[in-house]
């Protein structure tokens, strides 16, 4: 292991995919420090999905060089899998089965030691514990996406990648899941998060990177991008609060399992 992978979770240089005739990387550089949050922004057919894909080890790269957690992703996949934890854009958990049950299940298949313990930390630290002996169809999709997560860090892997993860949620069970992705840079997880939503970057991101016609076209620091844009200039304007900003007010920001009449809360919008 080099020094320079060492110094990195994920680095990739040079990186290029087609299909055929058409190109959806054209040649990608890109660093994200361990235990940091780096949003990936584009545009759908941008080429965000595919670049996880292939870091994840689903995909074989054209060219270009691809590290995870110091390991190439061509050359070394199985340490690469063994890393990395993938949530994609629709929560992979079974509705027959509890939260609990569904944990549990997975930490066996890792062969983790205590799987029944693992499961109940989870569902501890993932906000679930009151809901734990639910049948999953009963939960918000709030609620399934962070089981979702909860599952994918079963065994902790060091390195974390988020494929429009809060797609189709609404704002409360955004911002639930917004927490759980803290939590995990918190804890030490090197995290790649892909969105179209650039509000989600800008409250959870170190850095961004805006991949534009399978190009990675600008990466800093929120503030790094705002100075790209001309000098800001003083006006007094009324400003009103946000649809979402009203909701939320509203609604409260807790994370319920039982609605007021006291039926178990479900997945219905």
């Amino acid at each position: 292991m080099t020094l320079a992978t060492q110094q990195s979770g994920i680095r990739v240089r040079g990186l290029t995919k087609s299909y055929r005739d058409l190109e959806v990387l054209r040649g990608i550089d890109l660093d994200v420090v361990p235990g940091s949050i780096v949003a990936l922004l584009g545009s759908n057919g941008a080429g965000k999905t595919t670049l996880v894909k292939i870091l994840a080890t689903l995909l074989v790269a054209d060219s270009g060089v691809a590290e995870v957690n110091g390991f190439n992703t061509a050359s070394e996949s199985a340490q690469v899998r063994a890393s990395i934890s993938l949530t994609g854009q629709f929560a992979a958990v079974d509705e027959i089965l509890t939260g609990r049950e569904n944990l549990t299940l997975v930490a066996r298949l890792r062969h983790v030691a205590d799987p029944a313990g693992v499961a109940d930390e989870l569902l501890t630290r993932f906000s679930l514990l009151e809901a734990a002996g639910r049948r999953v169809a009963t939960y918000s999709g709030g609620m399934r996406r962070r089981l979702d997560i909860a599952m994918s860090m079963i065994g902790n892997p060091p390195v974390a990648f988020l494929d429009e993860p809060t797609t189709g949620l609404d704002p409360q069970s955004r911002t639930e899941v917004w927490d759980c992705i803290r939590e995990l840079a918190g804890a030490g997880t090197t995290v790649l998060l892909t969105t179209q939503y650039l509000d989600e970057a800008e409250q959870l991101a170190d850095r961004i990177a805006i991949l534009h016609q399978g190009r990675i076209i600008v990466t800093g620091t929120l503030a790094e991008l705002t100075r790209l844009m001309p000098p800001t200039r003083i006006e007094y304007v009324e400003k009103r609060p946000t649809l979402e900003e009203i909701f939320l007010a509203l609604v409260g920001d807790a994370h319920p399992t039982h609605d007021p009449r006291g039926a178990d809360s479900t997945g219905a919008d």
